[in-house]
């Protein structure tokens, strides 16, 4: 009777061990196929990871800086006219970006003024530039700033842009650091202007992005400037700017309402029409005398007027 217990218990011995190998070649087995198949991304990276594999932590480490460092480079571009005066900002402007262009933590990458002049000017030489057209037959209306969607169409139209994004800037912009890219991936970065204020507006806002579309509250507060965005998207959103813009300077109580900030009201539009949210980042910039410290912020935007008197007071 011990020596029949004694033979089943070494068969259920050797059961065990033969379940326990087939196991082992089996986690083998999947840990190889998994390791030679693993794809690593931004986006997936920890998701792919299977609860049976053990990496090592150099392994993981080492992937993960190299998708952290590496850099998504937007190409600026701004819009200008041929004023003495535009010229000089853009001349400002552009030493600024070749200041901070190749730091470690810029992500600029090429530079285009758009010249919506129609003609060369005295800067062809000293600053990239690309001519377009101005609307025809004074459909700016003496409201030069409609010139700037129909810049980016045309520029859109013939440029050869190297960059997967675009930082559609203004003369009057000054960078003060290493500029990175602040869209994320499909969501576009632009700064939250306090007087771009849609729902204020909705009934103007409806006639050009109607109820089915959305509510008001899908046009994001913003302009087109400052704003990094893909260039794919930018691509669809900048007609739907172009005309939206045409139509609200036709209509009287978008006209009146709107004045001066007009077409990044349009921006703002047609980007909702396109189903496009932004991330709205107050760290882009600063715009004096509203603000008064630089701080962690990446651009001096000196629209507004700062008069001072003689004792260096301001009024």
């Amino acid at each position: 009777m011990a020596r029949r217990t004694v033979f089943f218990c070494s068969l259920s011995f050797c059961a065990l061990l033969m379940v326990a190998y087939s196991i082992f070649s089996f986690t083998t087995s999947h840990q190889r196929t998994l390791s030679d198949n693993m794809k690593f991304n931004s986006e997936n990276l920890m998701n792919t990871l299977d609860p049976f594999l053990d990496l090592p932590r150099n392994f993981l480490g080492a992937k993960l800086q190299r998708l952290q460092t590496k850099k998504r480079l937007f190409h600026v571009a701004l819009t200008a006219s041929g004023s003495i005066y535009n010229g000089w900002q853009c001349r400002i402007m552009y030493y600024w970006y070749k200041k901070f262009r190749d730091m470690p933590s810029s992500e600029m990458g090429g530079f285009t003024r758009i010249l919506h002049s129609g003609k060369p000017d005295s800067l062809m030489q000293e600053i990239p530039t690309v001519i377009v057209e101005e609307l025809p037959n004074g459909m700016a209306k003496d409201y030069i700033v409609l010139n700037r969607p129909w810049a980016f169409v045309q520029w859109l139209k013939m440029a050869r842009i190297e960059e997967d994004y675009i930082m559609m800037a203004e003369p009057d912009h000054i960078f003060v650091k290493p500029l990175p890219n602040l869209a994320l991936e499909d969501t576009p970065a632009a700064f939250p202007f306090f007087y771009i204020t849609p729902a204020k507006y909705e009934e103007i806002i409806q006639r050009f992005f109607p109820k089915h579309m959305g509510p008001v509250s899908a046009v994001d507060p913003i302009g087109n400037s400052p704003a990094i965005i893909k260039k794919s998207q930018l691509e669809k959103i900048a007609p739907t700017w172009m005309n939206i813009s045409l139509q609200m300077k036709s209509d009287q109580d978008a006209n009146k309402e709107f004045g001066w900030v007009l077409e990044m009201y349009a921006y703002g539009i047609a980007s909702a029409v396109h189903g496009i949210k932004h991330t709205l980042r107050k760290d882009f910039m600063i715009q004096p005398p509203w603000d008064v410290e630089v701080g962690e912020k990446y651009i001096i935007h000196y629209t507004y007027g700062c008069d001072y008197t003689m004792k260096s007071r301001e009024n």
